[in-house]
């Protein structure tokens, strides 16, 4: 009997579905690899947004949208070669902070980051802050986790991204990032 059952066992496990689709379960810190890659459905301490969610907030105007995709590198072009930047686009309104969502950071990229936090803010720890980049990328889920690191209390993360805001028929608007330190 005991063997049977555990040949029904098997059977059944077998025969189930790869399970491909289930997300990944929420990890204990930074992801630091394959950022492009399927996401948590949490993240602790933070509210997680879906599409409309995001857009009604943004509607009311009840929040600082922070974009944190990376921005493209500048390729090693011959002297002389006229190099054009891709347009960037985000949700209207956002701050760009690009390469703030790896899982280890710079301080200099830190220091970037918290810089235009206080900005988006408003120097308020308090002000409601969504972030995001794209769908699956853990740019947006390590950002949004350290800006919960620094002490701000009501972060909110959006997974979908510009990729489920522009899905939705939203607007989005041309984007600069924020000037680091240094540059004009």
């Amino acid at each position: 009997m005991i063997r049977l059952a555990a040949m029904l066992a098997v059977m059944f496990v077998a025969a189930s579905p790869v399970r491909a689709q289930d997300p990944p379960a929420e990890p204990e810190s930074y992801r630091t690899e394959d950022y492009r890659a399927p996401v948590p459905v949490t993240l602790a301490g933070a509210r997680v947004l879906t599409t409309a969610e995001a857009e009604a907030i943004w509607r009311d105007k009840s929040a600082a949208f922070v974009d944190v995709l990376p921005r493209a590198p500048k390729p090693n072009l011959p002297a002389g070669t006229v190099w054009r930047e891709r347009p960037h686009l985000n949700i209207p309104g956002s701050i760009w902070l690009p390469d703030t969502g790896y899982g280890k950071l710079a301080a200099s990229t830190e220091d970037y980051l918290r810089r235009g936090l206080v900005r988006a803010s408003g120097g308020d720890a308090t002000r409601l802050l969504v972030i995001y980049c794209q769908e699956n990328c853990w740019m947006s889920w390590n950002a949004a986790k350290r800006v919960l690191s620094y002490g701000y209390r009501n972060v909110a993360w959006y997974p979908e991204g510009t990729d489920g805001w522009e899905r939705a028929k939203l607007p989005l608007a041309d984007a600069e990032p924020e000037p680091r330190e240094g540059e004009q």
